[in-house]
């Protein structure tokens, strides 16, 4: 490998009542991927916030490029070399494509006074085939998945010339296609001399590009070493001092009668006659691709978009949803996967975001039993392990999967007989997704249908007793459990081959 290009010595940052890093070492080198790995909490996102002028920190010092380095901001960071993608996207919902691709930096004509649209349209699009990304550049913002958004922004990041660019969690809301393309691109910017900050809870994804690691355990470095000397047991130890086993739980499912079913649902050119059935019991996976409609299925079964046509029966009863209010009320249940957008109140409690989805529990007469409701808070903190320093602290100071856990303990205390999770795991650690998939394994235990969207291969044939497979808005496919495999599901995902089964 080559030269250091950055250096970071001793680093600590404080938030209230949290000391987030403590004497944190981390370097990188030219022409390598370096993977900073680590818990929930553990301090990955703070340390790059550090490094891009996000955050102060307290005491330590920066060295980039040989020379002391001190980023007054993020777009000082990225003018002088260094570039990052945030787990959290930050992009502007409202403008198009090429827009948030060179924002603030606008292609101009008529000396400076325009932007040249059509030159931006047209380095957009060059860029975007560069990456082999089917985006129209001309495409707001905020009308695309997040998978899409996620490649937006490598994109963003990739049209500025920088030495050294941080990916903070790039592959979570990608599918297996997508991540090739990534990886591919990766390698090309490594065989060019630049560094590469791999932020990942993804593992298996390690034997791929990552050339060195570097693990850090509640706030604190723990070891550094090249990939190829240690394992995926090894460093998962490292990362949460001990040893996991089990990558998922075992599934004891007896899944009883159908609790829900929508039939023919249809909505533009996202959804096509789709339609799911869940039995009680039962985890339902929902596979496909980027663009597939596995999202855009979920919204339309709690309201959250309005639907051309479709059924939807819960219990043998057909219901009438037009919002989510109806959804909830009947007992039906979406952990969004845009947490940031559709999902946590960041400038609210821990407490109240578990709470507000369930107040009329802990109230009467309009009065809430502050008491009752902060021990079933204490419960779900306990239980999904949320690293906090209390009930009483602000969301947006915990770390992107911590604001996850507080989410999934917000539908946890209420009754309910369909969640779907979408998503479930982004953003999680491995030892805490173990955690995850075991609640979702208690939930339909207990007897609600679950539906689990995910773009992580492993997980839906891990976690699903049968699973549905979308493409183009579409159902195109639908194994059980012991059917499924890898290519199979890819097949019917890009709908080059079609199997459908009757749920009897």
């Amino acid at each position: 490998m080559g030269e250091i290009l950055l250096e970071m010595k001793n680093i600590c940052k404080e938030f209230p009542g949290v000391k987030a890093l403590s004497g944190v070492d981390f370097t990188v080198r030219r022409g390598e991927v370096h993977a900073l790995i680590g818990e929930n909490g553990a301090g990955k996102s703070t340390l790059m916030k550090v490094l891009t002028g996000i955050y102060r920190a307290e005491s330590g010092t920066v060295h980039f490029k040989g020379k002391e380095f001190q980023a007054r901001n993020p777009r000082d960071a990225q003018e002088q070399g260094i570039s990052i993608i945030h787990q959290e996207l930050n992009l502007l919902p409202d403008l198009n494509v090429a827009e948030n691709i060179f924002i603030t930096r606008e292609p101009t004509k008529a000396a400076g006074c325009m932007v040249d649209d059509k030159r931006m349209h047209q380095r957009a699009k060059e860029l975007m085939q560069k990456l082999s990304i089917d985006i129209r550049t001309t495409e707001i913002v905020g009308n695309l998945s997040v998978a899409q958004k996620q490649m937006v922004e490598i994109a963003k990041a990739l049209a500025v010339d920088s030495d050294i660019l941080v990916l903070d969690e790039p592959t979570s809301a990608l599918a297996e296609n997508e991540v090739n393309t990534l990886f591919d691109i990766i390698r090309s910017l490594r065989n060019e001399g630049k560094g590469i900050v791999y932020i990942s809870h993804r593992l298996e994804e390690f034997e791929r590009i990552v050339d060195r690691v570097t693990v850090l355990r509640d706030g604190t470095y723990v070891d550094s070493m090249l990939w190829k000397d240690t394992d995926i047991d090894g460093v998962v130890t490292l990362m949460v001092g001990r040893s996991i086993t089990e990558q998922y739980p075992k599934r004891t499912a007896k899944p009883g009668e159908v609790v829900f079913e929508a039939r023919h649902v249809s909505r533009g050119k996202v959804l096509k006659d789709a339609g799911i059935c869940v039995r009680r019991g039962e985890v339902v996976g929902l596979a496909g691709l980027m663009g597939a409609g596995r999202t855009e299925l979920a919204r339309a079964i709690f309201g959250a978009d309005p639907v051309e046509s479709g059924e939807f029966y819960l219990n043998g009863r057909q219901l009438h949803i037009k919002r989510p209010y109806d959804a909830i009320k009947r007992g039906m249940l979406y952990l969004t996967e845009d947490r940031k957008k559709d999902g946590i109140f960041l400038d609210m409690e821990v407490g109240m975001n578990i709470t507000i989805g369930s107040l009329p529990y802990y109230a009467s007469y309009n009065v809430i039993h502050e008491k009752k409701a902060r021990k079933v808070v204490a419960d779900q903190i306990r239980e999904l392990r949320i690293k906090t320093p209390s009930d009483r602290q602000i969301a947006k100071f915990l770390s992107g999967g911590n604001q996850q856990k507080v989410l999934i303990a917000r539908w946890l205390c209420r009754q309910a007989d369909l969640i779907i999770f979408d998503e479930p795991t982004r953003g999680i650690d491995v030892g805490a997704r173990y955690e995850i998939y075991s609640l979702i394994n208690k939930i339909a235990e207990s007897g609600v249908g679950v539906i689990m969207i995910s773009s992580d291969m492993p997980e839906i044939l891990g976690m699903s007793d049968r699973i549905v497979v979308m493409c183009e808005g579409r159902i195109t496919g639908e194994v059980t459990r012991d059917e499924a495999d890898q290519e199979t599901i890819l097949h019917m995902a890009s709908n080059t081959h079609t199997r459908k089964r009757e749920v009897v």
